[in-house]
C-alpha cells in the first residue's frame, strides 16, 4: 500500500494504528461477559477533563461524546488556561480528567497538584506511559497502549486516546444501566480495524487532495459539533508537519467575519461524521456563491453539495466515522508535508513537550 522508499515514524506509526486498537478493546473488554474494566468513582456528576495539544482536542471530543452517550455534564480546559484560573470547577461528584501521552506534560502535571491542593476530588488520568508523573499522582488511572511514539505528531496516541474516552463513556453508561445498554456499542468498536485499514487504503486519493494544499493558501478546516475536536486536530496536524497557515473553526462562528478571509481565494475543508446539516449545507453553498474556493470535504457529502474533493470511507455510526476522518486527516498531514520535503518526524523547533525539570 505505501511505497515510499523509506517509511518515516509518523508513517509507520499511522498504519499501527489498525493493530493497537484491538490490542486496547482486548485489554478493557471482558469478552465472556462483555464488561468493560476500568474502575471509575461512584456517582460522577460532572466531568472535567484537562490537557495540551492533541490531547485537548481529544478531550473537546470526549465533552461531546459524553454527554451524549452518558449524558454526564462536561467541559474540556487546556492546562494552561486552567492553571490561570482563580476558581476551578469543585462540585461534589466531579470526576478530574488528565489527558497526556508522555505523562510528564508539564501544564498538565500542574494541573493535578492544582486540583490536589484545592480539593479532594477524583482524579483520573489517560496516558501512554505508566511509569510517569502522572500516573503516580492520580486515583484512577487508565494506559492507552499505543507503544513508543517516536514521531512528534501525535498520531496513533491520539486514536488510542480517543478509544480510552469511549471506553470510559460506556463504562459510565454500564454502571448505571447494566452491559446490555453498551452492546450495541461495544460491537461497533470491534469493526474499527477494519474501518482503519479501508481509510489507509484512501492513499491515492489523499496524496491528489495534499499536491493541491501544498499549493494553496488560505487553508480553512471548519465543522461542526463532535466533528470539530477533529477539524482543530486536523489543522495542528498539517500545521506542525508542513508548516502552513491553518486555521479551525466551527462552521456557523466562521460565518461571523472570519469567512472573509477567503477573499484570498484558498482552500476549505469540512469534516463531517454524520449527514450534514440543512444550515451547513446552507452555509457552504453560500461561501462558494460568495467567494468560490475549492470546497474540500472529507467524511459523509450531501447530493446538494458539490465539492471539488470528497474523501470518506462509509461508516455504520459516528464513532466509526470519527476513526475513518482521523485516519484520513493523519495521511493527508503526512502526504502534503512529504510533498513540501518536510521532514516529518522532526519538524523544525519542535519537541514532545515533557515534565519542566526547572
Amino acid at each position: 500500500m505505501f511505497k515510499t522508499k523509506s517509511k518515516t515514524n509518523m508513517e509507520m506509526e499511522i498504519i499501527a494504528q489498525k493493530k493497537i486498537i484491538p490490542y486496547i478493546l482486548m485489554k478493557y473488554i471482558n469478552p465472556e461477559t462483555g464488561e468493560i474494566k476500568i474502575d471509575l468513582p461512584k456517582d460522577i456528576r460532572k466531568i472535567v477533563l484537562v490537557a495540551s495539544g492533541s490531547s485537548y482536542h481529544c478531550a473537546r471530543f470526549a465533552v461531546d461524546l459524553l454527554e451524549k452517550i452518558s449524558q454526564i455534564e462536561s467541559r474540556a480546559i487546556y492546562s494552561s488556561e486552567f492553571l490561570l484560573k482563580n476558581v476551578i470547577p469543585h462540585d461534589k461528584n466531579t470526576l478530574y480528567i488528565f489527558i497526556t501521552q508522555s505523562g510528564e506534560t508539564s501544564d498538565t502535571l500542574k494541573s493535578v497538584e492544582k486540583v490536589k491542593g484545592l480539593s479532594s476530588l477524583a482524579t483520573l488520568c489517560i496516558t501512554n506511559n505508566e511509569q510517569s508523573t502522572i500516573w503516580q499522582n492520580c486515583d484512577y488511572k487508565i494506559a492507552c497502549f499505543a507503544g513508543e511514539e517516536k514521531g512528534i505528531a501525535a498520531t496513533k496516541s491520539f486514536t488510542s486516546q480517543m478509544l480510552c474516552l469511549i471506553l470510559i463513556s460506556l463504562k459510565l453508561v454500564e454502571n448505571m444501566h447494566g452491559t446490555e445498554a453498551t452492546k450495541i456499542y461495544k460491537k461497533s468498536l470491534f469493526s474499527l480495524p477494519a474501518i482503519i485499514e479501508r481509510a489507509l487504503a484512501k492513499r491515492d486519493e489523499i496524496r491528489k487532495l495534499a499536491q493541491v494544499l501544498a499549493k494553496e493558501n488560505p487553508i480553512i478546516i471548519t465543522a461542526d459539533g463532535i466533528s470539530y475536536s477533529l477539524a482543530k486536530e486536523a489543522a495542528l496536524k498539517i500545521k506542525e508537519t508542513s508548516y502552513k497557515n491553518i486555521s479551525a473553526a466551527i462552521l456557523g462562528e466562521f460565518m461571523h467575519g472570519h469567512v472573509a478571509v477567503l477573499n484570498n481565494k484558498g482552500i476549505l475543508i469540512y469534516i463531517s461524521v454524520s449527514k450534514i446539516l440543512e444550515r451547513a449545507i446552507f452555509n457552504l453553498n453560500k461561501i462558494i456563491s460568495d467567494y468560490n474556493p475549492k470546497l474540500i470535504i472529507i467524511g459523509p457529502t450531501n447530493q446538494e453539495l458539490h465539492p471539488y474533493m470528497n474523501i470518506n470511507v462509509d461508516c455504520d455510526n459516528e464513532i466509526q466515522q470519527m476513526f475513518a476522518d482521523v485516519v484520513i486527516c493523519q495521511q493527508v498531514a503526512l502526504e502534503t508535508a512529504l510533498k513540501l520535503k518536510r521532514n516529518v518526524d522532526h519538524p523544525k523547533g519542535l519537541q514532545k513537550v515533557v515534565k519542566d525539570k526547572a
